[in-house]
């Protein structure tokens, strides 16, 4: 028996999310259904996280274990043969059997990217918000600090969250910047819940367009209130973007 590690992107627009839903088109399922046709049974494979849906990755991360003795090149050629085209496998490695695609990960950096002028981009609609006011730059710059340090995140968290206990988490980095029409947010931390990055961007961006002050950040963290935060910033702008361990 061996452990397969799979560094993977995809485009998450056709799928519901990456997790297994019945009756419905996910990147768990599609990956899986590739390896049962290798194997001839099913193969349960595990992630560095779950995506919602629209969510794409550029940097996910599996692991499974089979009894099929190929090399790593023989890996990625194979999946790439059986997978559908909107998923694509980087890179295949051999690993030990004690590796495990999201507890040994260490950290993980989002991408979020905002189209922000009047007209929106019609072949890149399904990659990025488009946010047609103007927004200040300026106020955002002065907002991110903010989010920076170990934070309890509770309010920036989806009601839906299947995080219990504990909703600490960290943000090492937070870069913002604006190139020509879009702005991008990468954000890096430990961990992060249902939504959180999405929640962060919309806050963000609502601070930026003056519908909400920086104030309500750090009010957020005493009152642990959602609503006291911005909307959250619809899924397909978001990006997975790298998945680093030790």
């Amino acid at each position: 028996m061996e452990r397969i590690m799979l560094r993977i992107e995809y485009d998450g627009t056709h799928f519901v999310g990456y997790q297994v839903q019945l009756e419905k088109r996910t990147v768990q399922l599609e990956i899986e259904k590739a390896l049962e046709k290798m194997h001839h049974q099913h193969v349960r494979i595990y992630s560095s996280g779950r995506t919602d849906s629209g969510v794409h990755a550029l940097d996910q991360v599996i692991h499974f274990d089979t009894t099929l003795s190929l090399d790593e090149a023989t890996w990625k050629h194979a999946l790439t043969t059986l997978l559908p085209n909107d998923i694509k496998v980087k890179s295949a490695h051999k690993v030990e059997s004690n590796f495990h695609a999201r507890k040994n990960a260490t950290q993980k950096t989002y991408r979020y990217i905002v189209l922000n002028r009047k007209e929106h981009d019609l072949f890149r609609r399904h990659f990025e918000w488009h946010v047609p006011q103007q927004v200040s730059m300026e106020r955002i710059h002065e907002a991110v600090p903010h989010i920076l340090g170990r934070h309890d995140f509770t309010a920036f968290a989806a009601s839906k969250t299947n995080v219990k206990g504990d909703k600490t988490r960290t943000i090492y980095r937070f870069d913002v910047f604006k190139e020509h029409d879009r702005i991008y947010f990468d954000i890096t931390g430990d961990g992060f819940l249902t939504h959180m990055v999405r929640i962060i961007v919309g806050t963000l961006i609502e601070i930026g367009l003056g519908k909400k002050e920086v104030s309500c950040i750090p009010e957020a963290y005493e009152t642990l209130n959602r609503r006291v935060l911005g909307i959250t910033a619809p899924g397909h702008g978001l990006y997975l973007k790298q998945v680093q361990y030790k």
